[in-house]
């Protein structure tokens, strides 16, 4: 059987029957990356700088889960952050590279099994990132109405594997957490379905929002303004909304020696509490939509009654002079009707692979893979899935270059187990013979285009396709027909 993608996918092959072992250094290191976010790509990008590069080349495979590219930047960062999504032009240029190859729609391990990879690439590297939310372990987490952070993310930036809607009946919410995730789950929760309409949500996300009936956020941290992890910009934007007024309690601003060292340390830091301290004096405006930022309050109890959640508890903090807080036993009820906890990421489990259960994250040695204190042979981690879900998207160039340079140290040495089928055509009969519906990097561009012509329609430049079969059709991609697609459809 012809599949529809497969000359565009062996125009990047190296023709000819698989090398034997012995043969391994003359040919192209063939190198398969799992994950096409940021760390994937960053990765792919490290490799492509690498000495191997150059002696003997290096041929790369980008395996994604997902029909489409780039992870987090398309399913985890809010739709009215174009900035940061700005960073795709820089994936794509890598991905554009004709050394590189993407694998849409491919799973691990259902599709390609660890010992598979192995078969096919002489090096594996994992960058899986991390999806789900971390567990919060107090009274009613589990309560009705009370939601993972990840959860919300991925339904208001149109994950194909998530419901198509959600449920925004609650007028006052709770938001667990002072980070960036925080601050996109109240702003997208405060703002109109109207200020979102210029951006790529689709239609589903539209009418949802446009239901939504909260007026009030409540923002909750532990600890104190210096403590915050918010970006100095990202809070700022906060503020940016004609409906939104932030509101911050002047009592909330307290700072021990611990505080004024961070501060005095941390720029970032500094900027954040000096934006906190302007907010918390200046007077009360009257736009209809209000976040609360609350620090000093860490959250023992969610409320419930008949199973749904009616209010949170939390108990009053003070700084201990170290920055950290101790509890004060004073407690408070707030009423609200729905909990949202942005306290982190959580990696998912790799099988055959290790995995730390308290970090959730791959044991490993500057990237290599360790299973019981030895090395996996040619077997490697980056990003979140190798360090935890911490820092900004940036800081994942850090670990894919220390990663790629214990591969290319690793092949240097002869270390790396030699696949036993390199030629690239391998993987692709071996999709095809498993009846696996890839998509590529051509038929990324191919739903880029459609998306684009959907937006243009409207006025905006792009309106997200969510259901995975379609973007499977818009994609051209192997199993699935390929019509002309209407983009008024």
């Amino acid at each position: 059987m012809a599949f529809g993608n497969l000359s565009a996918v062996r125009s990047r092959a190296v023709r000819g029957p698989p090398l034997p072992k012995d043969a391994a250094m003359s040919r192209p290191v063939r190198v398969a990356i799992v994950g096409a976010g940021p760390a994937g790509v960053y990765a792919a990008d490290a490799l492509l700088k690498s000495e191997v590069a150059a002696d003997p080349g290096v041929s790369i495979d980008i395996l994604e889960r997902l029909p489409a590219p780039f992870g987090l930047i398309r399913y985890g960062v809010a739709p009215d952050h174009p900035r940061i999504k700005g960073i795709v032009t820089a994936l794509h240029q890598v991905l554009d590279k004709p050394q590189v190859r993407f694998f849409g729609n491919v799973d691990y391990p259902g599709d390609l099994a660890l010992e598979e990879l192995h078969r096919f690439y002489d090096a594996v590297v994992f960058a899986t990132g991390a999806v789900a939310d971390r567990d919060l372990g107090i009274p009613g987490i589990d309560l009705d109405g009370s939601y993972g952070a990840a959860d919300f993310v991925s339904w208001y930036d149109g994950h194909p594997d998530v419901p198509r809607s959600w449920p925004l009946e609650a007028e006052k919410v709770a938001v667990l957490g002072v980070g960036n995730v925080a601050l996109d789950v109240a702003r997208i929760l405060a703002k109109t379905a109207d200020e979102l309409l210029p951006t790529e949500i689709p239609a589903n996300v539209y009418d949802g929002l446009a239901a939504n009936r909260a007026v009030e956020i409540h923002v909750f941290g532990r600890r104190g303004p210096a403590q915050a992890k918010f970006s100095p910009m990202e809070l700022r934007e906060l503020d940016h909304s004609p409906t939104i007024e932030v509101v911050v309690d002047p009592e909330d601003i307290d700072y021990d020696e611990g505080s004024i060292a961070t501060r005095r340390g941390n720029k970032q830091a500094d900027m954040v509490a000096s934006t906190l301290e302007n907010w918390a004096i200046r007077d009360i405006g009257d736009r209809p939509h209000r976040i609360h930022l609350h620090f000093f309050e860490s959250p023992v109890e969610v409320l419930g009654e008949d199973g749904r959640v009616v209010g949170l508890r939390t108990e009053r903090t003070a700084l201990d002079g170290t920055g950290d807080t101790t509890g004060t036993g004073i407690f408070r009820d707030w009423d609200v009707q729905a909990v949202y906890r942005a306290v982190g990421y959580r990696s998912d489990e790799l099988p055959k692979l290790p995995f730390d259960a308290m970090t959730a994250t791959v044991p490993h040695e500057a990237g290599r893979v360790l299973e019981a204190g030895a090395h996996l042979p040619s077997t490697y981690v980056t990003g979140w899935v190798k360090r935890g879900p911490v820092g900004l998207i940036g800081h994942t160039k850090g670990d894919a270059n220390e990663t790629v340079a214990c591969l290319v140290a690793d092949h240097r040495a002869g270390l790396l187990r030699p696949a036993g089928s390199p030629a690239e055509d391998a993987v692709v009969a071996f999709l095809e013979e498993r009846g696996v519906d890839y998509t590529t990097w051509e038929g990324w561009q191919q739903l880029d285009a459609h998306e684009r012509a959907l937006g243009e329609r409207e006025g905006r430049e792009r309106i997200k396709v969510v259901p995975r079969d379609e973007m499977l059709r818009a994609s051209g991609s192997s199993l699935t027909a390929r019509p002309e697609i209407d983009p008024a459809q």
